[in-house]
């Protein structure tokens, strides 16, 4: 049997909000943010699980991803 451990979950949590937020990013610009905020929580993982090269190329889309969420402008209802 497969035990899954604390911080795998983190890395399971990380990486659901990227894919659900990437998906949903053109429908409101929180969703850019959350997604920011997924790429933060994969690099922690990154940290966690010792994955250096992994851990920078999580922070570099965590900080492309808050840049475009600064730039993006709400949508406005119809």
């Amino acid at each position: 049997m497969v035990s899954i451990q604390g911080v795998e979950i983190i890395g399971i949590i990380a990486v659901s909000i990227m894919v659900i937020s990437y998906a949903l990013e053109d429908r409101n610009p929180l969703y850019i943010a959350l997604f920011a905020f997924g790429c933060v929580m994969a690099a922690l993982y990154a940290f966690l699980i010792s994955s250096y090269p992994f851990l920078v190329a999580e922070s570099v889309w965590s900080l492309v991803a808050f840049a475009r969420w600064r730039r993006s402008k709400p949508i406005t209802p119809l």
